[in-house]
């Protein structure tokens, strides 16, 4: 079997060439990143497409100034005549201290009217108060909001036994009031009396408002 030369074979030498070449191409990195760090990449240019603005020129105008309007005309007032002033009469306006000024007139109390409150005989409704009761005039109101209750009314009766006035003493609202007042103020009464006179008297009377179930 023939043995090649050792001096002549290639494949000997193969490994150190290699090692040579890596060592080599080590060293050139190293010198190129130590003394080329900075490598500058080619700037791209973007062209703009440049806009066209088209600048008007706008005409300055003045403000126009209005004159005045004309003032309005004065309106004529007639002056009194010679003959207007002659009829003019001028009375005396000295104060004369000397004179005696009559006193005003007394003033005249009107008599108020006296309404016994505690009589002998009260005044009584005609029909009993079953007849003002009668004469009440339930207000729907009052029924749909189902208000019940008693109202005390202070009829004022006179000589004759009519009322002519009343006052709401206790209410209960929606109406009621008003409807017992409208109920007293129709009812005729005996009058009150006295010593056997027929005096004024005023009087608290219930009216009862009372729904039926």
């Amino acid at each position: 079997m023939l043995r090649k030369n050792p001096e002549v074979d290639l494949k000997l030498k193969y490994q150190k060439a290699f090692e040579i070449s890596l060592m080599i191409a080590l060293v050139l990195m190293i010198v190129a990143f130590k003394f080329f760090p900075d490598i500058e990449k080619p700037k791209a240019i973007l062209a703009a497409q440049q806009e066209i603005v088209d600048v008007e020129d706008i005409e300055i105008t003045k403000q126009e100034n209005r004159p005045p309007p004309p003032p309005r005309p004065p309106i004529p007032i007639e002056a009194p005549t010679d003959d207007a002033l002659d009829d003019i009469e001028i009375r005396d306006t000295e104060i004369h201290f000397r004179e005696e000024v009559a006193p005003p007139p007394p003033k005249q109390e009107e008599e108020e009217e006296v309404y016994f409150v505690a009589v002998e005989d009260l005044p009584e409704p005609i029909g009993g108060i079953a007849a003002i009761q009668r004469a009440v005039q339930y207000p729907e109101i009052a029924k749909r909001a189902g208000v019940e209750g008693t109202v005390y009314i202070e009829a004022f009766v006179d000589e004759s036994g009519t009322v002519t006035r009343t006052l709401v003493v206790k209410g209960i609202g929606a109406g009621c009031d008003e409807a017992a007042q409208e109920a007293v103020m129709k009812t005729k009464f005996k009058p009150g009396k006295q010593r056997g006179k027929a005096v004024k008297v005023r009087m608290s009377i219930p009216i009862r408002f009372r729904l039926q179930k």
